[in-house]
């Protein structure tokens, strides 16, 4: 029986911007159903990993590929066929203030997929509802709501045209560790439900240990420890270790040092 191709594989993806060398030769697969966070500090390559699955940025070489077609290259009528297995929760939710709950929600399926609005209303409550969000939610502007409900809109919003692969930008940041620890929950239970395959990225590590299968560690460009989410406490890696502890001291503050 032939094995199953990753539903992500990057291989050797590197990504310079003038003389800044960002992204240095990443390395990983996702299997479907699985959820990898990828940790690492600011401005070690974590975003530009993600816009470069998602087609927002052309790698200067290396390959990715989606259910084992390669993605670099394609056109924009394939990259937009590729985008529909796709969902993302953005960083602060991203919200469109001018619009209602709902529509944010539904903003995909009326614009993206021409669906008529009685119908897209109809799903957005539904993906609302699922995120714990009632019909009267719906019809509230996004400035109405607190930060843990926009992130459950913008959850919502991900969810709402039922993609099979779920990307996860920084997904705590801005809330309280109470309401986090809600939203962390709320993301595993969705995921489950749905049998999506999930890509996070995040610096904080409370996010990380509980949404991740699989935990990757980038630095200068490179993942320099990956394993399972419970194996992260025994990496065995200084960079890892000082990163999960929050240390000042260690090799990332020498390099610091150094710039």
């Amino acid at each position: 029986m032939a094995r199953q191709a990753p539903k992500i594989a990057v291989e050797n993806l590197a990504k310079a911007f003038g003389p800044k060398t960002v992204l240095d030769g990443v390395n990983f697969n996702v299997k479907a159903g699985e959820s990898l966070v990828i940790i690492g500090g600011s401005g070690t390559g974590k975003s530009v990993t993600l816009k470069c699955i998602l087609g927002l940025i052309r790698p200067d070489s290396g390959s990715i590929r989606i259910d084992g077609h390669e993605v670099t290259r394609l056109s924009t009528s394939e990259r937009e066929r590729v985008n529909r297995k796709f969902g993302m929760l953005f960083q602060g939710a991203a919200l469109f203030d001018s619009l209602k709950v709902w529509e944010n929600v539904a903003f995909g399926l009326i614009q993206g997929r021409g669906m008529k609005r009685a119908k897209a209303r109809d799903i957005a409550m539904t993906k609302l509802a699922q995120v714990g969000l009632n019909a009267q939610i719906g019809e509230l502007s996004p400035a109405e709501l607190s930060g843990g409900m926009q992130k459950r809109v913008g959850l919502a919003r991900a969810i709402a045209a039922d993609p099979e692969i779920i990307f996860f930008d920084e997904p705590t940041t801005g809330l309280d560790p109470i309401m986090a620890d809600v939203i962390n929950d709320l993301i595993v239970a969705t995921v489950k439900r749905m049998g999506a395959t999930a890509v996070s990225i995040t610096h904080d590590m409370a996010s990380a240990r509980k949404i991740a299968d699989r935990i990757a560690m980038i630095h200068k460009g490179k993942i320099i420890w990956e394993g399972a989410a419970k194996d992260i406490d025994s990496s065995g890696n200084a960079i890892v270790e000082q990163f999960i502890h929050g240390s000042a001291h260690g090799p990332i503050q020498m390099d610091v040092l150094r710039a």
